[in-house]
C-alpha cells in the first residue's frame, strides 16, 4: 500500500512539473543563430521568407494608410466632426492587420513585419545578420509599395492624399520631439516584449494545457500601443511603416521627424530584448554560471 501511494505521489509530482530535471525541462531552446551565416544565402527558404515579409508589409501599409486617410476624408466631409472610424477604429485596423499577417506568415518567415522586431531577433541570436538585413530591406520596400498603393486608391481629388497627411508619422502639436522619442521607445518595448513572451518555448511547454495563439497577443499589443500614442506620434513603433509613408507623402515635416521613428523603436527593441533574454530568461547567468556556483 505504501509503495502504491509513493507511485501515485511520484506521478502527481511529474504532472505538476516536480518530477526531476526531465519534467522541469520539457522544452528545448533553439540554438543561437550564428551572426554571419553566409550559407543561408544559398537557400531558397531565405528568399521565400523575404518575399513573405515584403508582401505582408505591403498589405499592412496599404490597410494602415488607407484607414488613416479614409478616416480623415470622412471627418473632413462631415460638418459634425463625427465621421470616420476614429482613433479606436484606426487602432483596431493596425492591431487586426498585424494579427492576421503574423498568423499568415509566421510559418514562413516568423512574421516580424517590422525592422525593430527583426533587430530584436538579431540581438537575441534568433536570426542571422544576412537574414535580418534581407528582412529589413524587404520590409522597407514593401512599406513603400503599400503606401503607394494606398495613395493610388485615394488619388482623387488631386492633392487630397498630401492634404490629409499621407498617413505619415509626425510628432503631434503640443508635444516635444523628446516626448515623441520616449513614446516610440516605450511602445516598441511593449510590442517586442509581447513578441518574445508569446513565442517563448519555455512558456509554451509550461503552459501547454492552455492553448495560445501567439499572433493574438501581438496584435493586441499593437492595438493598445496605438490607443496610447496616436495623439503623440501617430504611432510608428515600426521603422518600415514610418519610412514607407514618409517616402510616398514626401513632405518636409515627415522627414524632419523621421529620425524619431527609427531611433525610438530601436532603443525600445534593444531594452525589451535585454529585459526578456537576460533578466526574465537569465541567459547571461546561464552562460556565466549561477550566483550559487560563484
Amino acid at each position: 500500500m505504501a509503495a502504491d501511494q509513493e507511485i501515485i505521489m511520484q506521478q502527481q509530482r511529474e504532472e505538476h512539473g516536480g518530477g526531476g530535471e526531465s519534467s522541469r525541462r520539457d522544452y528545448t531552446d533553439p540554438p543561437p543563430q550564428p551572426v554571419v551565416a553566409t550559407s543561408e544565402l544559398r537557400r531558397w527558404s531565405l528568399y521565400r521568407a523575404a518575399i513573405a515579409e515584403f508582401v505582408a508589409t505591403l498589405l499592412f501599409l496599404y490597410a494602415a494608410v488607407a484607414t488613416v486617410i479614409g478616416h480623415k476624408r470622412q471627418t473632413e466631409s462631415d460638418a459634425s466632426g463625427c465621421g470616420g472610424v476614429g482613433v479606436l477604429g484606426i487602432a483596431w485596423a493596425f492591431g487586426g492587420m498585424i494579427f492576421l499577417l503574423v498568423y499568415c506568415t509566421a510559418g514562413t518567415s516568423g512574421g516580424p513585419i517590422n525592422p525593430a522586431v527583426t533587430f530584436a531577433l538579431l540581438l537575441a541570436r534568433k536570426v542571422s545578420l544576412p537574414r535580418a538585413a534581407l528582412y529589413v530591406a524587404a520590409q522597407c520596400f514593401g512599406a513603400v509599395c503599400g503606401a503607394g498603393l494606398a495613395r493610388a486608391v485615394h488619388s482623387s481629388p488631386p492633392g487630397a492624399f498630401a492634404r490629409l497627411g499621407g498617413g505619415a508619422n509626425v510628432v503631434g502639436n503640443g508635444y516635444s520631439r523628446g516626448t515623441g522619442l520616449a513614446a516610440e521607445a516605450v511602445g516598441t518595448f511593449v510590442l517586442v516584449y509581447t513578441v518574445f513572451s508569446a513565442t517563448d518555448a519555455k512558456r509554451s511547454a509550461r503552459d501547454s494545457h492552455i492553448p495560445m495563439l501567439a499572433p493574438l497577443p501581438i496584435g493586441f499589443a499593437v492595438f493598445v500601443v496605438h490607443l496610447a500614442t496616436i495623439p503623440i506620434t501617430g504611432t510608428g513603433i515600426n521603422p518600415a511603416r514610418s519610412f514607407g509613408a514618409a517616402v510616398v507623402y514626401n513632405q518636409a515635416r515627415a522627414w524632419h521627424d523621421q529620425w524619431i521613428f527609427r531611433v525610438g523603436p530601436l532603443i525600445g527593441a534593444a531594452i525589451a530584448t535585454l529585459y526578456h533574454e537576460h533578466v526574465l530568461r537569465a541567459s547571461a547567468l546561464k552562460a556565466l554560471g549561477s550566483f550559487k556556483a560563484g
